[in-house]
Formats: C-alpha cells, structure tokens, sequence
C-alpha cells in the first residue's frame, strides 16, 4: 500500500502517551443504508495491515449497541428507531462525560453519525458550564428533524438536536405522541438544551443539504466552509479562521464523516457526495486543528466496509485518526 512506510514510521512515534481513550460505538441504527456498525473492526483491520499497533496502546471501551432493532418494524418513520437512538444516547453519552472526567481525551469512532449528538451532550455533561464549539466535517449539515426529514434516518439530525433546533417553520410532518416525546428526550439529554449555540457551529465542505437545512443555516448564519474555499485559502489559513472564530470557546469538539471526502475516494460510506476533499486535506485540516489545546474530542464516523473494495475507506480513515492522535499527543 501507497501509505504503508509513512504508517510504520507514523507506529514509532506511539511511545510517550497522553490520556487518550478509545470510545468504539459500533451503532447503526441511524442510518438509513446497512453496514456502518462494521466500520470500527474495519479501521482495526486497516490497522493490522499497516502493521501499526494504534490499537494496542490506548485504554479502549466498547458500547453495547441496539442493532437488533434493525430486524424489527419501524415505530416512528420520521425518527426511526429512535427510541434505540435515545438509549444509544443515554450510554454514549454517560461514557464521554466519564472519559472526560478522568482526564482522559475521548477519541470517538462511531458507527453513524447520529451517535455525535450523544458525544456532544456527554462533553457537556462533564463541562457544563463550558463554552463548546463544534467543528463539523462533512459532507451533509444534519440539520433535518422529525419535522422536515425526508428519510426519517437520525444521522441526518445529530446537529439540530444539539443546537435544540425543530424547525417547525419548515415542517412537512405532523409528529405522533410518541415520537415528539422521545425527540424531546434526545434535545434535553443531560438536562441541558441547547448544547452549543449556532455561531459555535462551523460546517466544512458541507455541499449536500436540503432547503429545510438551508434555512436554519441561513437563520442562524452558521459558518460554511465550502470545498473550494479550503482549496484556495488551504488548511493552514482555514484552521486560522475557524480559530478566530471559535475564539470565544472554551472547548471544541471535532467531528469527521468520512463523506467529507470526495465520492471518488469515499466509497465504503453510505452516501458519497462528489465536489469533496482530498485525503491529505482531511489530514492536513485535523492535525492542524489538533494543536489547539481546546480541542477535548475527536470524533470519526460513517466507515461502511461492506459498500467498499480492498477495505479503502477504513485505510484513510485509520491513516487520519493515527496522524490526528500522533498530533494530539505531541501537542
């Protein structure tokens, strides 16, 4: 493989450690195309075939996840599953605020992306009086909610539910009982609403969205970086300007779909977007956000080795999180 040398030096440099733990949730409940709770043993793999011994050297917890609920009928189809989701949130996010207050770095990899709502609300749980701000990586805003939804796939809503957002201006759906009782619960997890505010919120390389999302990112005047903007300024000036506008932060939290990338590299994921970043981009970006010391979360998600060839994405995404942690504990 082209990155095998750089990957067995990269291994060398994992001798002097940080506090930093391994948060596997290997949940796919969120999402609407099957195989993305494969993703964590797929990044495994890519990191045994590199020879890299990454996953060795750090304390690791795995989530007990809730996938059996895929075999059975869908209860609420404009938030599906989403009472196995408000478990999955209750666990994960219990587990980030422990790692968090423990001193140690929680570095996150997720199945689908639904699962960063409970990573944020667990950053808040052990900070609540921070300031968070939340970079975004990814190639869709989820800013969808039970009411404007067109799939009803939670990993389209992870962002709204931090942000406490309905978007009720745009509804299309009218909610039952049940499931406008469980998206409460998913907002108010941790008894705090909202997590983060929208100016703390930056979108990177965000270019698949619906009209319902365009109008709360337009509302609230979220900061969009497009792919174009990171190729012309490139990471160094980009990571400067998210910095400063993050300023006022106490903490910030990264989050990576690995459909960031471009469709021509990202494959094994469920919905590839053309117009993406290259891989060097991702790496360049994380790894330079990574020297800021108010990074306290590092998450990667969408990893789905079953629409893949050769196990590619899970050798990107291994190739990003072994850069981004070497920064992390050099930093």
């Amino acid at each position: 493989m082209a990155h095998l040398h750089r990957f067995l030096d990269a291994g060398k440099e994992i001798n002097f450690m940080r506090n930093i733990k391994l948060i596997e949730v290997p949940s796919e409940i969120g999402a609407g195309t099957r195989g993305a709770s494969l993703g964590v043993e797929a990044i495994k793999v890519a990191a045994m075939d590199f020879m890299s011994n990454f996953f060795i050297h750090f304390p690791s917890e795995r989530i007990q996840h809730e996938n059996k609920l895929l075999y059975e009928p869908i209860e609420s189809p404009y938030a599906k599953r989403v009472k196995g989701i408000y478990s999955m949130y209750e666990k994960v996010s219990k587990a980030i605020s422990e790692t968090l207050k423990n001193n140690f770095f929680p570095v996150v990899i997720s199945g689908d992306h639904s699962i960063a709502g409970a990573t944020i609300a667990g950053i808040k749980m052990a900070k609540p009086k921070s300031k968070l701000g939340v970079i975004w990586i990814d190639a869709h805003a989820d800013l969808h909610t039970p009411y404007t939804t067109p799939s009803g796939n939670v990993h389209g809503m992870p962002l709204a539910i931090t942000l406490g957002e309905d978007n009720k201006d745009c509804a299309v759906h009218k909610l039952d009982d049940d499931t406008k009782a469980y998206w409460e619960k998913l907002k108010n997890i941790g008894k705090i609403c909202p997590k983060v505010l929208p100016e703390d919120v930056v979108l990177i390389s965000t270019r698949d969205y619906e009209k319902e999302e365009k109008y709360v990112i337009d509302k609230h005047n979220i900061k969009l970086i497009s792919t174009k903007e990171v190729r012309m300024k490139g990471p160094e000036n980009i990571v400067r300007s998210v910095t400063r506008h993050l300023d006022d932060c106490t903490d910030i939290y990264i989050s990576f779909d690995v459909d960031s990338l471009d469709s021509s590299i990202s494959r094994g994921t469920g919905t590839p977007v053309g117009n993406g970043l290259r891989e060097r981009e991702v790496e360049d970006l994380i790894s330079k956000f990574m020297h800021n010391r108010k990074v306290c979360c590092f998450e990667i998600t969408e990893v789905n080795p079953t629409l893949d060839k050769e196990n590619l994405m899970a050798e990107i995404a291994f190739n990003i999180l072994q850069r981004s942690v070497n920064v992390l504990m050099m930093n």
